[in-house]
């Protein structure tokens, strides 16, 4: 069974190295990892079940091992290292809020309701058009208008929101 587990492996070679290049992005790296898997293929050749796709177990080897490379070279962070964030003060914080609020405010009527329900209340299209009677479409376009219409006030654009 030796052999034909080391031919099949052989003929498989070049689509293992484009798997890995997919899987790494890095031609270095996808070397690496093909010769790695070619490695374990040939360790681990009793597991190997006759009639069963080959291919799909060469896969399946390089996709864990690539996924237990990534899980390993994670880095953790201990208390000491970890980067100081900077934090808010809570008047920003409320100013930010009624910024927020008074644009708004000032979002047309049909937009701000679409607005509430779908994204600050988390409801989804279709529920908030059963509700409305309002097409699912027009409520995305709502939505999108708003969305357009609150970065121009928080970025101090107000000349294009005539409509």
């Amino acid at each position: 069974m030796s052999q034909k587990i080391e031919s099949q492996l052989v003929i498989l070679l070049p689509k293992v190295r484009i798997w890995a290049l997919a899987l790494t992005r890095n031609k270095a790296a996808a070397e690496d990892l093909a010769q790695d898997v070619a490695m374990k293929v040939l360790a681990a050749q009793a597991s190997f079940i006759p009639g069963t796709n080959f291919s799909a177990w060469v896969h399946r080897i390089m996709v864990n091992h690539f996924i237990s490379g990534i899980r390993n070279r994670r880095e953790y962070a201990d208390a000491e290292t970890m980067p100081e964030v900077p934090v808010n003060d809570a008047h920003e914080d409320r100013t930010a809020l009624r910024e927020v609020s008074w644009a708004l405010d000032r979002l047309p009527n049909e937009q701000r309701q679409a607005f509430s329900r779908i994204v600050l209340d988390d409801q989804s299209y279709e529920t908030v058009s059963a509700e409305t009677g309002e097409a699912v479409g027009t409520l995305k376009s709502r939505v999108h208008r708003a969305r357009a219409h609150l970065r121009c006030y928080l970025g101090g654009e107000r000349s294009i929101l005539a409509a």
